[in-house]
């Protein structure tokens, strides 16, 4: 047995073999010294009786830090889990006389309430909603969807039993599947208003800088054969590898610090630069001011970099090397010495052409990255020439159709040409062109005021909007349910709907790792495991929560959210005490 002293109350709680025990020692002036002590029975074969074996000496009884025990306790407890700390603690406080129901995770979603509430986002859609008659409650059906997509997500069907067996949210104990379909149809209706009025509410609160922000599209697929004949599931560029399935093109603009401002969501046939323009629409009507966008070398065609620069605006767009473009080659083969700036990064400045007509392009070079490229370049050639080896033992069709292949091989292909009889061969001068290429990645900009320095670190930022990709599609699971019923208007409403809820789990989410420092899974393990138990007692229901754990404590400072208060509520029979 194990039993803990607690404010003068022996508690036993598990049926193990090591146990608190106190000795008595006198001393030579006929006072009494009390020791605690940590110990567990042993069974000696000689005697044939059970003797006392002490695991740890815990000094003095006066001097014991009954907290630092009753610490110690918890932690067994929180070993064990949630539940059994739960009743521990219930037991400490209510005695015995107590049904202990259940115990649900809630950490994670209360601080998702409290960012959601500091955000502002639960007043901008009361305020939206105030003009329609909903008898359910909307703004939380929202909010637990979005929690959802944070913390355990799922299909919007599996969310109603999440909400009613798997998680406490305050206030919403259950909602109905149809209530779910309702508010998603709502956020689809708001979502021009919520989306610019979020954005206002974050860009305030966090001074956020808008002048400089991130654009790129990824796409998610459909686990379904048949695309549709119109409407968002169509086949197109996949980035999942995954061209034999019908997509959406997502789209999203972040800023320097990751915070997710816009998306967008398109059919999966559209490709990226066709999209600029309307990305580019859509921010100025928000007033940003100066606004600089920057692009991969996929959106940089010279029609969307001209409409960029409409209205004032300016563009930071990396330049495709290999293309063959004239200027592009000019701007590789100037002279000039590498500056070395931050980021291990060096920098060249580079302007082509006179006046209106001139062209400024920042030539970037990274040592490390030159030298990984290198290493990887040799391990290419290695393998390549093991594999014309192979080729040339082949005769007949096998060995015509293995040159075709290496040729058009997007890696292999880079370094061959054929000879007089059309076989492959390592092409030397183009090895020496890719050398030249080492680390290095050319911009262009149309803002002369942007140093160097800016432009690069400016553009590196374009990872953001990677990384804000990958925790979409890992942590959010951004690809949406396989589709079932309901007509193609519906099923497409949905899809849009569900990508709205995506963006304010990922905004959530953003701001929770930029304050903390923490990523988001470590975020959500600690919090998840403050849980919330459900006791009945003779008169009344109680709903208490688990005991700040000092990580959650850190979190909770960070985030700048109160504790939660340790008794969430108390049903009587007749009132309800929260």
């Amino acid at each position: 047995m194990i039993s803990w002293v607690l404010s003068n109350h022996w508690y036993t709680c598990y049926n193990i073999d090591m146990y608190i025990r106190t000795t008595v020692r006198k001393n030579k002036n006929e006072t009494q010294t009390c020791y605690v002590q940590l110990a567990h029975n042993t069974w000696n074969p000689e005697t044939r009786r059970s003797e006392v074996q002490v695991l740890y000496n815990f000094g003095r009884a006066e001097n014991v830090d009954r907290a630092g025990l009753e610490r110690l306790a918890r932690s067994i407890c929180r070993y064990l889990g949630p539940d059994e700390l739960l009743r521990f603690e219930a037991r400490r406080n209510y005695g015995t006389e107590f049904g202990f129901e259940s115990s649900k995770p809630f950490g994670g979603a209360w601080v998702l309430q409290g960012l959601w509430k500091h955000l502002g986002v639960d007043r901008i859609l009361t305020q939206l909603l105030k003009e329609r008659k909903f008898q359910s409650p909307v703004e939380r059906t929202i909010f637990a969807l979005v929690a959802n997509r944070a913390l355990a997500p799922m299909s919007k069907r599996a969310v109603e039993e999440w909400v009613a067996q798997d998680v406490y949210i305050p206030d919403l104990p259950e909602i109905p599947l149809h209530h779910l379909y309702r508010a998603m149809d709502f956020l689809l209706e708001a979502e021009e208003s919520l989306q610019y009025q979020v954005f206002c509410q974050v860009s305030h609160l966090f001074n956020l800088e808008v002048d400089l922000l991130y654009f790129d599209t990824t796409s998610t697929y459909f686990e379904i054969e048949t695309e549709d004949d119109e409407g968002l599931r169509r086949k197109g560029h996949s980035k999942d590898s995954r061209p034999d399935l019908p997509q959406a093109v997502i789209g999203l603009a972040v800023t320097r610090d990751g915070i997710p401002v816009r998306c967008w969501v398109w059919p999966g046939n559209t490709a990226d630069m066709s999209v600029v323009q309307e990305v580019k629409k859509d921010l100025v009507g928000w007033k940003l001011g100066r606004v600089i966008t920057v692009l991969d070398r996929g959106m940089a065609s010279e029609e969307n970099l001209r409409y960029l620069q409409r209205a004032g605006g300016h563009y930071i767009a990396g330049e495709r090397m290999r293309a063959g473009k004239n200027t592009v080659e000019k701007a590789l083969s100037h002279p000039g010495r590498f500056k070395t700036v931050r980021d291990n990064l060096e920098v060249k400045e580079i302007v082509i052409g006179d006046g209106e007509a001139s062209t400024r392009y920042v030539l970037v070079r990274n040592p490390e990255e030159a030298e990984w490229d290198k290493a990887k370049r040799e391990e290419t050639l290695d393998k390549l020439k093991l594999e014309l080896a192979r080729i040339g033992e082949l005769n007949g069709a096998p060995h015509t159709k293995a040159v075709c292949s290496i040729i058009a091989h997007p890696t292999y292909g880079r370094y061959l040409k054929t000879d007089k009889r059309g076989q492959p061969r390592i092409d030397k001068d183009k090895i020496k062109a890719e050398e030249r290429l080492d680390g290095k990645y050319l911009l262009r900009t149309s803002d002369d005021t942007l140093a160097p320095e800016d432009v690069a670190l400016g553009y590196k930022q374009l990872l953001q909007v990677e990384d804000a990709f990958r925790t979409l599609k890992s942590t959010l699971e951004l690809r949406p349910d396989h589709p079932s019923g309901g007509t193609r208007h519906r099923l497409e409403d949905r899809i849009r709907a569900h990508v709205l809820l995506c963006w304010l789990a990922l905004l959530l989410v953003r701001i929770a790792e930029n304050q903390t420092g923490q990523t988001w899974r470590t975020i959500r393990a600690h919090l998840q495991r403050m849980h919330v138990g459900e006791f009945q007692f003779p008169t009344a229901r109680v709903h208490q929560r688990t005991e700040t754990e000092p990580d959650q404590h850190q979190l909770f400072k960070a985030l700048k959210i109160p504790q939660p208060p340790k008794i969430l509520n108390i049903t009587t029979s007749d009132c309800r005490i929260t």
